[in-house]
């Protein structure tokens, strides 16, 4: 099984690396979603504020890596043979991902500026997304402190994401293909 679990900064290009491969057979897990779900279920709005307090309420509780645990049991649900993970954002969740599906899990690090990341949040316009660039910071904050840094340090493979949409796209299909190769 090929697991691409991608790491990035909000708004750096994970939704796009995802819209890249449409077509090619993945299936599309994205932890954030997981939380949504989770706070969704608790009867809570789905704001920026209370997602990230709950997401981070419940790692205080049930550790750092249970969003993780939580996204791998729906993979194992799911039983695909291509899989991106969207939102991975500490060590102990690669860890989770690597001890649980295997040796075909691979970290993508996708980069973009602070200032092209925020005025791609602002135009997505999500619900649950930022609205000033004081959130904005606070939010990136919050992500930074659960090691999400770390992660991206240590990806198997790097993304720039500062060119037009086409030529990301075709960096993103083009190492897709790569990793098809190798490990599927």
């Amino acid at each position: 099984m090929l697991v691409i679990l991608l790491v990035g900064m909000p708004g750096a290009g994970k939704e796009e690396f995802v819209n890249a491969v449409n077509g090619m057979g993945f299936t599309v897990v994205r932890m954030g979603d997981v939380v949504r779900e989770f706070v969704a279920a608790q009867g809570l709005p789905l704001k920026n504020e209370i997602v990230g307090k709950i997401a981070g309420s419940e790692r205080d509780k049930h550790g750092v890596e249970i969003w993780a645990k939580r996204t791998v049991e729906k993979i194992k649900n799911m039983n695909p043979n291509k899989v991106i993970v969207d939102g991975v954002r500490c060590p102990e969740e690669v860890r989770v991902y690597r001890d649980e599906l295997g040796n075909g899990v691979v970290v993508v690090g996708i980069f973009a500026t602070q200032k092209d990341r925020f005025e791609r949040i602002i135009r997505r316009n999500r619900e649950d997304d930022v609205h000033t660039w004081e959130e904005f910071i606070e939010r990136e904050e919050r992500e930074l402190s659960w090691g999400l840094g770390n992660v991206f340090a240590r990806s198997d493979y790097m993304l720039l994401n500062t060119a037009t949409l086409d030529e990301y796209h075709n960096k993103v299909r083009k190492l897709v293909q790569e990793l098809e190769k190798e490990k599927v």
